[in-house]
């Protein structure tokens, strides 16, 4: 018998574990996941394309995408609701304690940097954009690997693991909970589910078993965007990065990982293949600059959203893994792309040339294009022709299923936490929830 239970060895249930551990010595520990130990999770770090049988070692696994970039913006900006729930004062605090304990474990070998501008965002807003300011704490995969471990070596001492299971029941009986497993059945006092979105159909049927209802889901599609690597030093020259928010009466639109100097590579997430941006710390540095442009919709419940993902990407993919290209001139042309190759950008990513207009639905088209607008406002300059539009990327999210304000459900003993509880969306926010259910719970 277990006193506390953690399924998921991600970002969330990394952080919970271990802040139990340290303040709480006499709980006993159960932490399952359906991936592998990190030193065993190989899949990208030597190719890009997935080389898995079955569930993908990028994603899942020890420390889950937390080592992946290992990006930790510490920000009530955006990256979830985490501030709305517990206070923002309190998760900017809970999110310093998450940065001293990955410096505790070497991540100080980077420096910590603000995307914070004044006059930047004074002048984003005349046209009719929001600077979003962040601290950022950007391992890099390297390091972010070299911390997890490390953590990993400290916790596997103080707690039980069990990796490559897959959790086929959670019941509660008599005030117990059993967890039936392909390694057996486990027992535990209290259960956490902190799976994120790499678990989200597990997580959808373990709380419909558990009469746990959800609600609406939150599904952010966008263009990838590559352009030569000096388009934005008008708004990067006291800052690596920026994160620039749209909005009007139709929708909003938000700037996501922006890479100076960062390439772009193919993510695969829920048997679709996207554009995603790395960052030049990662392999060898290109001379662009990528981002995608996100914009978010909401539907009734995950199966609509998940469906609309594999209508619009699956559509683009065509079960062969392909991602579809245009460049800017042609796009505004209205035709499509021939190559992609020109003296100014050389693209970093091998996709198919072709036609956005006849692959992308028109409203992320028409908000790229009116944010390019406010863009080009805001550097004084036009956006370069050669600039490549890649279709596309997404974010995905867990539908959101009630918890009070300590993380727990309507089940007594029963708690979700990060991307699971549908309120964090980021590596920092997941840890700090992490943080935060540990020193609610009493075990």
């Amino acid at each position: 018998m277990y006193d506390i239970t953690i399924i998921g060895a991600g970002v969330s249930g990394v952080f919970l574990a271990h802040t139990l551990a340290e303040e709480h010595p006499d709980v006993n520990i159960h932490v399952i996941d359906k991936g592998k130990p990190l030193v065993e999770r190989t899949c990208g770090l030597q190719q890009e394309s997935c080389i898995c049988d079955g569930s993908c070692d990028r994603y899942i696994g020890f420390a889950g995408l937390g080592k992946s970039e290992g990006k930790f913006n510490y920000t009530n900006d955006f990256g979830g609701q985490l501030g709305k729930k517990i206070g923002e004062e309190a998760t900017l605090s809970l999110m310093e304690e998450v940065d001293e304990l990955l410096c505790s474990y070497g991540g100080d070998l980077v420096e910590k940097y603000s995307t914070k501008n004044e006059k930047l965002s004074e002048k984003a807003a005349q046209h009719s954009l929001r600077v979003f300011s962040t601290e950022v704490r950007h391992l890099g995969t390297q390091l972010a690997r070299g911390v997890f471990q490390s953590m990993y070596e400290v916790m596997a001492e103080r707690m039980t693991f069990t990796f490559e299971a897959d959790v086929t029941a959670v019941t509660k009986e008599s005030g117990r909970f059993s967890i039936d497993t392909n390694h057996g059945r486990f027992q535990s006092r209290k259960v956490v589910f902190a799976t994120g979105m790499s678990g989200g159909e597990w997580l959808k049927f373990m709380t419909q078993d558990l009469g746990l209802r959800a609600g609406e889901t939150r599904l952010d599609l966008g263009i990838r965007v590559e352009m030569r690597g000096n388009q934005l030093d008008a708004i990067l020259q006291e800052t690596f990065e920026t994160k620039l928010h749209y909005i009007n009466e139709r929708f909003s639109a938000t700037t996501y990982c922006m890479n100076p100097r960062g390439r772009i590579i193919r993510k695969y997430q829920h048997g679709l293949v996207m554009a995603d941006g790395q960052n030049q710390n990662e392999e060898e540095p290109s001379q662009n600059l990528n981002f995608t442009l996100f914009v978010p919709r909401y539907f009734k419940n995950q199966d609509e959203a998940m469906a609309e993902a594999h209508r619009v990407i699956g559509g683009i993919n065509q079960g062969q893994g392909r991602i579809v290209a245009q460049k800017l001139e042609d796009l505004l042309a209205g035709k499509p792309s021939i190559h992609l190759e020109s003296a100014v950008i050389h693209p970093s990513l091998e996709a198919e040339a072709g036609d956005l207009q006849k692959e992308v639905p028109p409203l992320y088209i028409e908000a790229l294009l009116e944010f390019f607008e406010a863009l080009e406002g805001l550097l004084g300059e036009k956006i370069d022709c050669d600039t490549i539009l890649y279709g596309m990327d997404s974010k995905f999210y867990e539908a959101k299923i009630f918890t009070d304000e300590h993380f727990e459900t309507e089940l007594q003993g029963l708690y979700l936490i990060g991307d699971s509880s549908g309120e964090t969306h980021s590596l920092s926010q997941a840890a700090a929830s992490g943080i935060y259910l540990a020193r609610c719970m009493k075990a």
